[in-house]
């Protein structure tokens, strides 16, 4: 294999920067945007109640979850995530159903159904509702959330960090194979091998939440975020056109 160009490593050096990155696995405590109020909802189309907590709890993996618990992306959606988040939860999530759930929760958190003394806060509910289903509908943003729930830092430099050669070479190779493509055909070729790649880690991701391994959780993470750049490459891809690191 020929040594890498000057380009390649600086492309290297952008995806290792990226902010979607996982920083070293060090236990945090979670981030406030992570434990969010416990919330009585009614979505009837004149009424919205809020009770905040009175205190914060790390997130129950448990399906019955206290009242004083702090609320997560997969309690918006009983129906179709009733075991809640991993481990008590699979990280395999049917994107039919979730996206069915969402559109009934959406439909009746419209703020155009409430009162305007209810409107703020309808709009705010339904901000938080589209954000949970945003994270949960993709594998990446799904893994990293569930991580940041586990005090998991994801953020920082990952570039002076990552030091798993293997990993690092063969996104080199992926990235200098775009470049070099001919045609829509060669690019199909890379975007079958590269769907495989997302395929398997997706797959040890699914594993690791199930032990919950959160370390091995952690650096699927970081191997997922890189294929998902290289899928976003390939389906930016014009012929003779310099490959950008997407985000």
């Amino acid at each position: 294999m020929r040594p890498a160009s000057p380009a390649a490593l600086i492309w290297l050096r952008g995806a290792l920067t990226s902010e979607s990155s996982l920083a070293p696995l060090t236990a945090r405590q979670p981030h406030p945007s992570c434990l969010l109020r416990t919330t009585t909802l009614s979505l009837s189309s004149h009424n919205l109640v809020s009770e905040p907590s009175t205190r914060k709890r790390p997130f129950s993996t448990s399906p019955s979850r206290r009242r004083d618990d702090p609320q997560t992306h997969y309690h918006f959606f009983p129906n179709s995530l009733p075991a809640g988040p991993p481990p008590a939860g699979t990280f395999h999530i049917d994107l039919s159903a979730l996206r069915k759930e969402f559109l009934r929760l959406q439909a009746r958190a419209h703020p155009d159904l409430h009162p305007v003394a209810h409107k703020a806060r309808a709009q705010a509910l339904s901000a938080r509702i589209n954000e949970a289903y945003k994270t949960l509908q993709s594998p990446l943003l799904r893994a990293q959330y569930l991580l940041s729930l586990r005090g998991i830092d994801v953020g920082g430099d990952e570039a002076a960090r990552v030091e798993d050669a293997g990993l690092l070479m063969e996104v080199m190779e992926a990235r200098e194979a775009i470049e070099e493509a001919e045609s829509e055909e060669e690019v199909r070729v890379l975007q079958d091998v590269n769907e495989g790649r997302i395929e398997r880690s997706v797959r040890v991701l699914e594993e690791a939440f199930r032990r919950d391994d959160v370390e091995g959780a952690g650096r699927e993470a970081v191997r997922l975020r890189y294929w998902v750049n290289i899928k976003e490459s390939l389906d930016a891809w014009e012929k003779g056109k310099p490959v950008v690191l997407m985000h």
